[in-house]
């Protein structure tokens, strides 16, 4: 008690320090409650953290953070660290092993075919075009992951894919030499159609067969190809801008539907933002990874020999038609869009 102080005022004090001491506790409880309740993500990508699938998981993780103020957490592993392939990210997701990751497109197909759009040959030859059917192809491939329980964030377009070779390729007649890495069904039939001896690899198994001299050729970007310092093995690059592949960053439905509207709105504008962010590091990305590729030592053959493209071509021919009876009519009316840019 207060001495001196007539009793209405005494009251009024006492009943301020309790609403103070309310306060208090208030704000305390607001400070633990996020916390307590914090949502952690943990997402995956089998290539390295400079790659450009990595520094899309490194901006959606900051984004992701700065927009829900904390309350949701990006965990990610980078280069494969946790023995998950592309291929194998959306069974990952779905038994809980991971929250999501930023899959290479090309390696989802076998779970739908439509996910290996952006990985057809010849087909897109420009940064415009690309953006443009993924734009038109993206009901689709929102489709085919929300059949499996996923749900798609965001997608990166990849710089051109070429060659790399153990030795400079002067033509067609050098495709039969080739023991070649593809990354995916079917640049791996284009290539055996073309008379090379390809197959489809997740990136540490070809890593692995490039150490052990099985390899001599890999076919992925100059990006791929520099983040994984293929110069120490194939000191060759042949620019036969054979696709513009992308990746899909997809986490499991499950997870994002147990965030309330508020924070599902904050992810998506995060992931929008990711989006863009990747486009705007693709438009000096290939001069670049050219740059650091010759720092190291690696001769890059632009144009690539007219023959050697003319074979490709030819036995591209084959595997879109196949690839176009395995899709609906949506899909193949994109492709057609395509082919007429």
């Amino acid at each position: 008690m207060i001495p001196g102080l007539p009793l209405p005022m005494l009251f009024l004090a006492k009943r301020i320090r309790t609403l103070l001491v309310l306060a208090v506790w208030a704000v305390f409880a607001l400070s633990v409650a996020p916390a307590a309740a914090q949502v952690t993500w943990r997402m995956t990508t089998e290539y390295p953290q400079n790659n450009i699938s990595g520094i899309g998981l490194t901006t959606f993780a900051s984004r992701v953070a700065e927009r829900t103020h904390g309350f949701v957490t990006v965990s990610n592993a980078f280069d494969n660290e946790l023995k998950i392939s592309s291929g194998e990210m959306p069974r990952a997701a779905q038994d809980g092993w991971i929250a999501g990751g930023d899959a290479f497109a090309g390696a989802l197909s076998g779970i739908d075919p439509v996910l290996g759009l952006s990985t057809l040959p010849f087909l897109v030859q420009s940064v415009d075009v690309a953006r443009a059917t993924n734009v038109r192809a993206r009901p689709l491939y929102e489709k085919a992951l929300a059949a499996r329980g996923l749900k798609l964030l965001y997608l990166t377009i990849w710089p051109a894919t070429g060659l790399w070779s153990e030795r400079s390729l002067e033509g067609a007649g050098d495709l039969p030499k080739l023991n070649l890495r593809a990354y995916d069904a079917n640049s791996s039939e284009v290539m055996r159609a073309a008379g090379a001896n390809a197959q489809f690899l997740p990136m540490d198994t070809a890593i692995a067969g490039l150490k052990e001299h099985r390899l001599n050729a890999f076919l992925t970007s100059g990006d791929g190809g520099a983040g994984r310092k293929l110069w120490d093995f194939l000191p060759h690059f042949t620019a036969i801008n054979y696709a513009m592949p992308i990746s899909i960053a997809f986490v499991r439905s499950d997870a994002f539907a147990e965030l309330s509207e508020p924070m599902q709105r904050e992810v998506l504008a995060a992931a929008e933002e990711t989006e863009q962010s990747q486009l705007a590091l693709l438009a000096n990305r290939t001069s670049e990874n050219y740059a650091r590729m010759r720092d190291n030592g690696v001769r890059i053959t632009e144009p690539a020999p007219p023959s050697l493209v003319a074979a490709l071509r030819m036995a591209a021919t084959s595997a879109i038609a196949a690839w176009e009876t395995q899709v609906g009519t949506d899909a193949a009316a994109i492709v057609e869009w395509a082919r007429q840019q």
